[in-house]
This record gives structure tokens, C-alpha cells and sequence, in this order.
């Protein structure tokens, strides 16, 4: 430790003078330094520049612990990993020892021990980064003894203390992640009796096992993540504990389509090999946001930013299997997102109302408004007045779903207008992303009540939407 005292940034530490570096200020040295700097903060975490993230670097310059509240699939846990980068590369703490000690400033009784015993002879090791963040998902079977520690009769034993002495603690994970950050995943999940445990290391440095009181003034930032409204459905946040908690940060979902598309696109794991057009892109985003508004969709559990991720997936890897079998371009349709319907029902919590009618049923009137909204938004003014009589006539078209993509674009030419239109939309000369574009005319046009489907047969309106539309095709 001699040798670590000399080097820069450490001399000058020595626990007489004072000034140790906790993990708070460590934190807030590196964020002032990225300030400065320029440099991205939290990478890959998008739609939040505005919102969320100037919060939470307040709370981090104020050296606060803080909690991040939000539904499922908002980055909760991708943002309390991200701090970790605002930690040194690397730092030295005493060896030999189970909790990971400062060098310059232990609070384990072991820590002090062989400080005392060695000075500046004091063997250390150096702690990566990434083994400086411990976290935890809260459940309510979780114990005081898995978080902070148990008395251990066979190491006081063998020490020769009492069951008090805090040498003979077998130490939980909060102890381990001593100078490092330790995250809270489900907060509310967590036992009453446990958060008070947390709260007492949180504000006085100690807490009591098994009736004896043990101090710990551990260096180690706590941050959490809950669920708002977990806190009447499965547990809750003690006021103590939340009194404490510096700073109470809200996250969201993606506030337009456009930002979810950069977070499946960045997100989703997919074979190089597959075309997603940007038409189909931005329907599989907007397959999230109709369902998030869909009454028959829980809101209090919301729609998670999984839901269009494994969507697109699910989708592209569709549209791969179909071009492994007949050898033809792998470009994702709207029946390859139709096939991803099991990557929907399990990310939506559904009312009654949705119980009864059925998930894929709910599932499948989703994909056709999202059509019908990404059409109205793209191409709501094209004009498909040919083509929209020619199924008013009564014919019907069922879109081809075998074969290659010359033969179905060949198909298309049947419906009236179909091929052009599909040309425009489209833009691109690749007959597979044509047939794409074709199929997403109909079923946008679908979407808008124009006209009906049943599974790849599209046909003249259901005369309960003509009526609905006074007979006028618009």
C-alpha cells in the first residue's frame, strides 16, 4: 500500500487527514468530468434526453440515492447498470478480506485488523468496475440475512467472539457490494421487516441481527427500481424508507413512434440477411402503441418496450424461414407479423372485457388498427377510389402466400391500381419488398374499415362498415 500512496490521485488520502473518496463523490468527479467533456452519459438509452435523464443526473451530481418509478419494459434496469460506467476503471481494496474494504478508510472489523497489522504493508487487490455493481431483483421471500447477513455460530467459534461481534457476520450482498452501487430491483416486493434493514443501513450505518445490533457504515450507493403501481398490488414502500430516498425519478415509454423505432431497431436480434421495410418498422411500433390505448388492454401493468422488440423477432425470423424453404428474398410481410402473434398475447395483461374475447382475437384487432393508423399516416391521401370499387363489386383477392415474389407481385395485378401503388409505397425495384408494400395497402385499407379480411382473403367491407360510413368510400 506504500507504493499506492505515491501514485497520483492517492496521496494525500491517508485516513488521517479526513478526506476519504466516497462512491457518491467518485460517481459525481467521473459525471462532471463526461459533462465537460461532452461524451454520452448512458448509452443506448433513447427517448429520455428530455425527460428523464437531466433527473437522474441531478440526483447523481447531488450525491443522492435515488429510485426510478415506472411501468414494466422502461429501461429501469438498463439505466442502473449504465452508472456503473461512472465509476473508475479500477480500485484498490484490501485483500483477503470477504467484504471488498478501502484501502485508506476500512469499516470491516477484518479490514481494520490487518490494517493495523500491516500499515503500509497492507497486501490489496485491484476491483474492476463491473465487479463493483451488485443487484438484486425483490421478492417477498427475500431476507434480511440474504441482504445485509447472518450471525454465523461457527465462524464465531472458531474466532472466538460472541454471536455480537460483527467478525462473526456472514455478510449479504449489501455488505459485498461495498464500494460499489447496489441496485434494488421491485423495491415494493421486498418484506416490510427487510426495507426497515435497508432503511437503518441507509440512514444510521447499522442494523440488528437477531437481536444483536451490528454497525456496518458501509461505502455503497443504493439506487432502486419499482413498479407505481406495485405498490398496492403486491406490497409497499415504507415511508421511512421512501422518505430517504433522495430523489424519486418517473420513467415512461416512448412518447412517439419514431423513438420506439430506434429502440426495437437497436434492440431486436435478427439475421443480417433480413429486409425490414421502414412501412413495416413503424407497424410493428405502433402494434405497442394501439395496445397501450386499447381498453381492453390493462394499462396499470402497461405494454412493455419487449412487446415490438420480440415482435420484430419474431417477424424477421419468419420471413427467414419462409425464404430458407422457398428460396426467395427474406423480406418481412404483414402475415410474417400476423405469425408473430405469440410474441404479443404474452407481453399484454388483458381486462375482462379482453378475457372474454380472447387474446389472439385482441391481439389480431391491434395489428389492424396499428395498419390502419401507420396507412392514414404514410398514404391517407393516395388515392384508391379504382381500387377500393373493384372489391365493391363483389371480388375478392387472396393474397399469395406460397411461391416467389415475381409470381406474387404478378398476382397483384388483378386488383386494380394494387401494383402501382405498391411501386410508390414501396420504392425500391426488389420484387419482395413490392409484394411487402402491396400487402400492407390491404391490410391499411383493412385498418380503415375499407375493406374486410378473413385470414390472407381480403374482400368488400362488412355491410355494418358501410353503413357505419354512409355508403361512401373515402
Amino acid at each position: 500500500m506504500g507504493e499506492l500512496l505515491q501514485t497520483e490521485g492517492y496521496a494525500g488520502r491517508a485516513p488521517f487527514d479526513g478526506k476519504i473518496r466516497l462512491v457518491q463523490d467518485e460517481v459525481r468527479d467521473n459525471l462532471t468530468r463526461k459533462l465537460r467533456s461532452g461524451e454520452e452519459l448512458f448509452p443506448g438509452v433513447v427517448g429520455y434526453d428530455d425527460t428523464v435523464i437531466p433527473q437522474l443526473v441531478n440526483a447523481l451530481l447531488a450525491r443522492q440515492n435515488f429510485i426510478l418509478l415506472g411501468l414494466r419494459g422502461q429501461a429501469k434496469s438498463r439505466i442502473l447498470r449504465a452508472i456503473t460506467e461512472l465509476l473508475d476503471p479500477e480500485v484498490p481494496v484490501i485483500a483477503g478480506v470477504d467484504m471488498p474494504d478501502d484501502v485508506l478508510n476500512p469499516v470491516g472489523a477484518e479490514g481494520r485488523a490487518l490494517l493495523e497489522a500491516h500499515g503500509l504493508d497492507l497486501p490489496i487487490r485491484w476491483l474492476p468496475r463491473a465487479e463493483r455493481y451488485v443487484e438484486k431483483l425483490a421478492t417477498p421471500d427475500v431476507t434480511v440475512a440474504d441482504l445485509i447477513g447472518d450471525v454465523d455460530p461457527i465462524k464465531a467459534a472458531r474466532l472466538g467472539t460472541s454471536l455480537g461481534d460483527v467478525r462473526s457476520m456472514h455478510f449479504g450482498l449489501l455488505p459485498r457490494a461495498n464500494r460499489g452501487i447496489f441496485a434494488v430491483n421491485e423495491l415494493a416486493d421486498l418484506a416490510p421487516k427487510v426495507q426497515v434493514a435497508l432503511f437503518n443501513i441507509l440512514q444510521e450505518g447499522d442494523v440488528q441481527i437477531k437481536g444483536y445490533p451490528i454497525r456496518l457504515e458501509l461505502d455503497v450507493m443504493l439506487v432502486f427500481s419499482a413498479n407505481p403501481e406495485d405498490y398496492t398490488a403486491r406490497g409497499k414502500i415504507v415511508t421511512p424508507l421512501k422518505d430517504r430516498i433522495g430523489s424519486e425519478i418517473r420513467t415512461h415509454y416512448p412518447t412517439d413512434v419514431r423513438l420506439g423505432m430506434d429502440i426495437t431497431a437497436q434492440e431486436a436480434v435478427r439475421s443480417g440477411d433480413v429486409t425490414v421495410p421502414e412501412f413495416i418498422a413503424e407497424l410493428v411500433e405502433e402494434i405497442a402503441f394501439q395496445a397501450r390505448e386499447d381498453g381492453r388492454v390493462d394499462k396499470l401493468s402497461g405494454v412493455s418496450q419487449r412487446l415490438p422488440i420480440s415482435l420484430m423477432e419474431v417477424a424477421a425470423a419468419n420471413a427467414e424461414r419462409r425464404s430458407l424453404v422457398q428460396g426467395d428474398d427474406a423480406v418481412v410481410r404483414v402475415s410474417d407479423v400476423y405469425a408473430g402473434l405469440p410474441a404479443i398475447t404474452g407481453k399484454m395483461e388483458l381486462e375482462y372485457e379482453g378475457e372474454l374475447k380472447g387474446a389472439d382475437n385482441v391481439a389480431r384487432d391491434v395489428i389492424r388498427k396499428a395498419a390502419g393508423a401507420v396507412y392514414a399516416r404514410r398514404y391517407g391521401s393516395a388515392n384508391t377510389r379504382e381500387l377500393e370499387k373493384w372489391f365493391e363489386a363483389g371480388n375478392v383477392f387472396r393474397f399469395p402466400q406460397g411461391g416467389d415474389s415475381a409470381a406474387a407481385l404478378k398476382a397483384t395485378a388483378e386488383v386494380p391500381g394494387l401494383s402501382d401503388l405498391a411501386a410508390e409505397v414501396a420504392a425500391s425495384s426488389v420484387d419482395a419488398v413490392r409484394v411487402s408494400a402491396a400487402e400492407f395497402i390491404l391490410e391499411g385499407l383493412y385498418g380503415r374499415k375499407k375493406l374486410s379480411r378473413a385470414e390472407e382473403l381480403y374482400a368488400a367491407p362488412e355491410p355494418e362498415a358501410r353503413q357505419q360510413r354512409g355508403g361512401r368510400w373515402n
